[in-house]
């Protein structure tokens, strides 16, 4: 299964209700596999919860620099401009738990060849953000200009896209086996 695959279960492709069945438990199986993380925390995933605070820094420092660029005070760009230096240290620690989780998936899998795809949309969010950085330090007041501002704004997509991507796949998984647990039983509620 690769990604190609991965998206005709999401969208459909016109096929019969044993296919997309047959299409959602292999999508189940790919997810169970990718989900098994190594590094927990009360039995819970830490990777996912490692995302979420670059996410959150990322938008605030587009924000900041929204209102800094619309004429607002230059303390929006300097806020900004540490939202932008916390998200990349969060990034690095999400990016090596997920490469720890990684190391044990098995290679030529469908999860595997996932997982490398996300891996590189979010190491490419933090590459983007990196220039960034390192843009707005060569000006004295760590603000940034409309055109960063682009830049951070096509960044910040890429990474809500990779956010996006992989809690569908995980949320596909779980509506999935609900269904199947639910069905199994025969009950009637």
């Amino acid at each position: 299964m690769d990604v190609v695959t991965i998206t005709l279960c999401f969208v459909g492709s016109g096929a019969g209700q044993a296919d997309r069945n047959a299409r959602d438990a292999q999508l189940g199986r790919l997810i169970k596999r990718m989900e098994s993380s190594r590094l927990r925390i009360a039995g819970q995933p830490v990777q996912p919860v490692l995302v979420m605070f670059p996410l959150g820094l990322f938008t605030m420092a587009v924000l900041f620099d929204t209102g800094n660029v619309l004429g607002g005070p230059a303390i929006l760009g300097v806020l900004a401009y540490w939202n932008i230096v916390a998200g990349l240290v969060g990034g690095v620690l999400s990016a090596l738990a997920a490469g720890i989780d990684l190391m044990f998936v098995r290679n030529g899998t469908a999860a595997k060849r996932t997982g490398v795809l996300l891996t590189l949309v979010n190491m490419g969010v933090l590459i983007l953000f990196a220039v960034i950085l390192m843009l707005r330090m060569r000006t004295p007041d760590r603000v940034a200009g409309g055109g960063v501002l682009v830049v951070e704004l096509l960044s910040l997509s890429a990474a809500v896209f990779g956010a996006w991507y992989g809690g569908e796949l995980v949320n596909r998984r779980r509506r999935a086996a609900t269904f199947a647990r639910a069905q199994a039983g025969h009950r009637s509620h």
